[in-house]
């Protein structure tokens, strides 16, 4: 009894694996790890290593190839964690044979071996020569493609003879991403029913609900139903205590039968998008056959249409010959007339630019004039001017103004940029005497002998020369005639050889220059 239920299983699975390749995965992503050719007849030994999110993982592989049974696998792993701490939709691990041109070959389950962290082993075959071993967590062990939880992957083979063994690089396969692992109707497996409940139920449990997740509710009703029937039917046999052979050969029977509905229902949804777009299509062609019908009335009425038309139109040729010859006439007259007006526009322009350049003339002679007088008026009272700043310095004139030379004891020593006690007063009066002669712009130089660095006598000169201006300008010179500049040393009128020469070299000049 128990060898006629396994052979039905086995038929089931067969079947249900040839149906399932019809069914395309949603989403695949490209992964990649090395591949190895096996030798005939020789053992080669694989070591594996957990990825970055399962580094505790190990794994250890014995390979051999034969002639009558392909590749035999005999894998070990240790420290597996349980597949429902990877999150929703993961109950089980499988083992992954992938080609270098990205074929994946499911070997089987990883049975687990106890309720937390477990070790297990599992002996296969693949019909592959060249390929690389992966494990990864997955809904149910008849899975089509690895999903993103990549467990396991090998590292490069080794022999105890030292055999060099091929192998390749980098090889890409894919990995499932699924909506189904982020669904909210994905199926939670708690920490109890990992450890009370069989794992081929937990197994059924996802794969009907992957079944429902593809649309087998819908598209695939009784495939559904023989599903759901027998998921129920493996729970009741657990919980009533059953033999564990029979709870997990109904389990997997409904793991069977969710995958048929799954891959049914992605079978008849393609075929009925295909009928819908035919019948969008047919719906089309009718449609355009009646816009042709539409379009074969409209071209009969517009050459109806044309026929009057080429008559109103051989009526409005007579009339328009007539109309072109008046039309010529006019423009010969039209012609003419903007000719006269170009000439009148050009002596008009020529005119207002005389016009233009005479005033333009008249008001440079005016100001020239006004210029003229007002410097006239600056030099007749020069010299009173003159005589008046020679109580406070040094006064000359040269091609640039009329200079005074402040004296040295305006400041209250050498190197200071503070005036002297007495200094106010006469700064007070030099105040007043420039701002009641505005016309005159005051530049005021400062200078110094050549004692000391650069950047001192740069900031010595610029500070006193905007010293002397601000006081300036509080007893009344308008800050924008006011110009203050500090030269150092760079302008002396002696050789800084003597100590009478330096004082020479330090002053601070006002150059009054008429502003016209």
């Amino acid at each position: 009894m128990n060898n006629s239920i396994s052979r039905n299983i086995l038929i089931s699975l067969f079947f249900t694996f040839i149906f399932a390749n019809f069914v395309v995965a949603q989403a695949d992503l490209p992964r990649r790890t090395t591949a190895i050719t096996y030798p005939l007849d020789d053992v080669v030994f694989v070591q594996f290593r957990g990825t970055t999110r399962f580094p505790r993982m190990k794994g250890e592989a014995k390979i051999k190839r034969t002639s009558r049974n392909g590749s035999e696998i005999d894998l070990s792993v240790s420290k597996m964690p349980r597949p429902f701490e990877l999150g929703a939709g993961y109950a089980t691990y499988i083992l992954w044979a992938v080609s270098p041109e990205g074929q994946v070959d499911n070997l089987g389950e990883i049975k687990r071996r106890g309720f937390f962290e477990f070790d297990s082993k599992m002996s296969v075959t693949t019909k592959l020569q060249t390929f690389a071993l992966i494990v990864t967590a997955e809904p149910h062990f008849l899975v089509r493609r690895p999903s993103q939880e990549i467990m396991l992957e090998n590292l490069s083979p080794y022999t105890t003879t030292g055999k060099t063994i091929a192998t390749t690089p980098a090889i890409q396969y894919f990995g499932n991403s699924s909506d189904y692992f982020r669904d909210s109707r994905t199926p939670e497996i708690a920490e109890l029913d990992y450890s009370k409940t069989p794992s081929t139920i937990l197994q059924a449990k996802q794969a009907v609900a992957l079944a429902r997740f593809a649309g087998a509710e819908r598209d695939a009703v009784e495939e559904m139903s023989a599903a759901e029937s027998l998921l129920v039917g493996a729970e009741t046999a657990w919980k009533a205590g059953r033999p564990e052979e029979s709870v997990d050969i109904t389990a997997r029977q409904a793991i069977s039968s969710a995958v048929k509905a799954e891959s049914t229902a992605f079978i008849r949804k393609e075929a009925r998008e295909k009928r819908n777009e035919k019948t969008r299509s047919d719906a089309e062609a009718r449609e355009a056959e009646n816009r042709f019908q539409d379009a074969q009335d409209k071209i009969a009425e517009l050459r109806a249409e044309l026929a009057s038309e080429t008559r109103n139109k051989e009526l409005s040729e007579r009339d328009g010959i007539n109309f072109a010859q008046q039309i010529k006439e006019l423009r010969e007259e039209n012609g003419k007339l903007r000719e006269e007006l170009g000439r009148v526009r050009v002596e008009a322009d020529n005119a207002k630019s005389r016009l233009v350049a005479m005033e333009t003339e008249r008001q440079a002679t005016e100001e020239q004039r006004l210029k003229d007088e007002k410097l006239t008026s600056l030099q007749s009272g020069q010299g009173p001017f003159m005589q008046s700043l020679r109580r406070f310095g040094v006064v000359s004139k040269n091609e640039r103004g009329i200079i005074l030379t402040i004296p040295e004891n305006f400041w209250s020593a050498i190197r200071s940029t503070d005036f002297a006690p007495n200094a106010d007063a006469k700064l007070s009066s030099l105040g007043e005497l420039l701002a009641t002669n505005a016309d005159y712009r005051v530049i005021i130089e400062s200078h110094t002998d050549n004692r000391g660095t650069a950047e001192e006598l740069e900031s010595l000169t610029q500070q006193r020369s905007r010293a002397v201006g601000e006081r300036l300008a509080g007893f009344g010179v308008a800050e924008t005639r006011i110009e203050a500049k500090g030269l150092a040393a760079a302008l002396p009128v002696a050789p800084n050889t003597t100590n009478a020469n330096r004082a020479k070299n330090r002053r601070v000049q006002l150059i009054l220059v008429p502003n016209i």
